[in-house]
């Protein structure tokens, strides 16, 4: 047997083994993953399909709490917002929806999606005080789910309610966050790009004079590998959630930290995650624990 022949028995064994994992009873979530990855390295599926299928898997074991924007990160209409400041934040967030908070910025009493206020700007020709009168009409009723809503039925029942969006609230009611249909699909096809995130030609640009310009999500191994450093990538795939993780807190632009005698400066960030870093030599340190950090925020 030639060792084309041999490669396509392979493949058909895996196609097999794939067929009977899926049609039977699948009682062990952890071989049919097993088989996946077994199936990938056979080249049987191509990196994107595995990971596609392996994410659409593993997110029913992800709640709403670990996807949701924090309560302190979202934009929100606030009580006495005018029309003006609400275009403001539309242009400035790029986001298409608002949770609307009540009189005491306390709790979410609506959604305010930007093409109904468009369609009220037409209605009210435009005219600032007399959208700012009728801004209630358009305010849609918000979806509640608890912190501990499982990803793959809140996103069934976004399909079900054509609903986008749904606020988060704690074991008291109160909200925690907000959780969105894209949120759901990037923890299964991961990061969906849209037209105002930045274009990015390489993964780790360099700048001149030992500086570079790295995109958040570089996997940690190649990270290493350009810069010959050992940082794990035993919790964190991208270098972005490792720095992450290191800060302890999602970090804005200018934020500063030291890792394995590397200085990572915040260049880029929005109100998920780190997109890009400024990433330079620190001076000589020896033994610089890995995790141990030296932080700075911006002035």
């Amino acid at each position: 047997m030639s060792e084309d022949q041999s490669s396509q028995a392979s493949k058909r064994g895996w196609l097999a083994k794939l067929s009977d994992a899926f049609s039977a009873e699948i009682r062990d979530r952890d071989q049919v993953l097993q088989l996946l990855q077994e199936a990938h390295e056979n080249e049987l599926l191509d990196n994107s399909a595995y990971h596609i299928m392996q994410g659409a898997i593993e997110v029913s074991d992800q709640h709403a709490r670990d996807t949701m924007i924090p309560r302190s990160q979202m934009v929100v209409i606030e009580p006495g917002d005018t029309v003006t400041v609400i275009l403001d934040k539309i242009v400035q967030s790029s986001h298409s929806r608002f949770p609307v908070m009540n009189e005491d910025n306390t709790a979410v009493v609506g959604i305010l999606l930007a093409k109904d206020l468009l369609g009220l700007a037409r209605e009210a020709d435009f005219d600032v005080e007399r959208m700012t009168a009728r801004i209630g009409e358009v305010i849609r009723p918000p979806v509640f789910v608890p912190e501990s809503k499982r990803l793959n039925r809140l996103l069934r029942d976004f399909r079900e309610t054509r609903n986008h969006m749904a606020i988060v609230v704690d074991e008291y009611g109160g909200v925690a966050g907000l959780v969105t249909i894209e949120d759901v699909l990037e923890e299964i096809v991961g990061d969906i790009e849209d037209e105002h995130d930045p274009l990015e030609e390489e993964d780790i640009q360099e700048l001149g004079e030992g500086r570079y310009r790295v995109s958040a999500l570089t996997e940690v191994d190649d990270f290493n590998d350009y810069f010959q450093t050992e940082l794990s990538d035993e919790e964190f795939d991208t270098i972005g959630g490792y720095v992450t993780h290191v800060f302890g807190h999602l970090p804005r632009r200018g934020e500063a930290v030291t890792i394995a005698n590397w200085h990572f400066v915040v260049h880029m960030a929005d109100d998920r995650r780190i997109r890009l870093l400024d990433v330079s030599r620190a001076g000589r340190r020896e033994s610089l624990p890995e995790l141990t950090p030296h932080m700075t925020s911006p002035d």
